[in-house]
């Protein structure tokens, strides 16, 4: 399933460099790491939360989990709630684990998890599950304009 034109067309038109990054099928995060043979922290998680009735998406490192309650504190929010698959593609148009970090592509919220932002580069969705984007951190928070603060935690062992 290659890149869907929709993500191709906004990186194209909002001038953003990247490098699209061809591999085998994959459906997770840690697959991804596996097959590019890099460090699950140099992948982004991407994640779509209800945060009372609104919908964002959550961007994090993939070797750390959501903390709900961080995150509702940040957004000074009543509820957060991940969405199910049935909300993510009917809201979404795609497949779970096919998210792309574009919430203007969507005209939804981001929010990226604080330990992102020391990072150069990320890898992360780009809508398919045989090609990832990498591009510089920088780049993307310039565009996406999120709202930055930890809202992530080590994985519980």
């Amino acid at each position: 399933m290659p890149v869907p034109a929709k993500v191709k067309n906004y990186l194209s038109k909002m001038k953003i460099q990247h490098r699209l990054v061809p591999h085998k099928t994959v459906f997770t995060v840690y697959d991804l790491s596996q097959t590019l043979k890099v460090k699950l922290n140099e992948i982004v998680k991407t994640l779509l939360v209800k945060a009372d009735q609104e919908y964002k998406l959550v961007l994090l490192p993939a070797h750390r989990r959501l903390n709900l309650e961080a995150l509702k504190r940040l957004l000074g929010a009543k509820k957060v709630s991940l969405a199910s698959e049935g909300e993510m593609t009917k809201m979404m148009k795609v497949k779970p684990g096919a998210l792309t970090p574009f919430g203007q592509l969507y005209k939804l919220g981001v929010v990226v998890d604080q330990g992102l932002v020391k990072a150069e580069q990320m890898i992360f969705g780009a809508g398919s599950f045989t090609e990832s984007i990498k591009m510089k951190v920088k780049d993307f928070l310039r565009h996406e304009q999120p709202t930055v603060g930890r809202v992530s935690e080590a994985p519980k062992k």
